[in-house]
């Protein structure tokens, strides 16, 4: 994360603060103390099923130290520790039906206060739509670390159906040997992500990144656009 420098004057040569950096000054007998502060670098990463966004998402978090944020995992983690959050989102899976945005927001709110020290949190399969998308932007404001990005990768509908169609012959998923429910499964991700996007670009948020290539050609672009972004803040 690129670090930014204030500093604070103060007077006496026995200032508290003399734990951090600072420089005395014997003429006027202040010292300049200076603070290095961090900015938490926050992501969402978007990819069409097929596109290899898994993959990506585990070399980005091994590389810069993200942690891992899905709302799929979050939910079972605290039906599983039986939480208030998890009974009051069990109580409408129980029902069949979707989880509020305020249960999951506030999930989520509990696992940033539980991983103050990371280096950032790359988000997967979150926000969904435009709604989601401002009631996370709330939070994170709140948080002081609001998200720095939106990369997405771009892959062609029938590369996306041939390496679906290719899994679907060892991974045992119906949904992966199924062409039709493949492409549908592609067109519900685009209408799903072009909400998400239309908000984020007011913001100069997003990043469309080629996902056709090999692992790390891909890896490398989406590295280059987070640096690109780190160096900016």
């Amino acid at each position: 994360m690129k670090p930014y420098i204030c500093a604070v004057k103060c007077s006496g040569i026995d200032c508290a603060r003399r734990s951090f950096t600072g420089r005395y000054n014997r003429e006027d007998r202040t010292t300049l103390h200076f603070y290095t502060i961090c900015f938490m670098f926050n992501l969402i990463l978007f990819g069409p099923p097929g596109s290899g966004k898994g993959t990506q998402s585990e070399k980005l978090i091994e590389k810069y130290g993200f942690k891992h944020l899905s709302t799929g995992d979050l939910l079972r983690s605290e039906i599983a520790r039986e939480t208030a959050l998890g009974m009051e989102a069990k109580s409408f899976m129980d029902k069949g039906q979707l989880v509020p945005d305020e249960v999951v927001i506030g999930m989520i709110s509990s696992a940033i206060d539980q991983n103050e020290n990371v280096k950032g949190f790359l988000f997967d399969g979150f926000p969904r739509t435009a709604a989601q998308a401002e009631a996370l932007d709330k939070l994170l404001e709140l948080k002081k670390s609001p998200i720095a990005v939106m990369l997405a990768l771009e892959v062609s509908e029938e590369e996306l159906v041939k390496r679906l169609m290719k899994r679907g012959e060892t991974s045992g998923r119906s949904d992966d040997t199924n062409e039709n429910v493949i492409r549908a499964r592609i067109v519900e991700y685009h209408k799903k992500t072009t909400a998400v996007a239309d908000y984020y670009k007011q913001f100069n948020k997003v990043t469309l990144l080629p996902g056709e290539g090999s692992i790390d050609q891909i890896f490398d672009s989406l590295c280059k656009e987070i640096d690109s972004r780190i160096v900016d803040a």
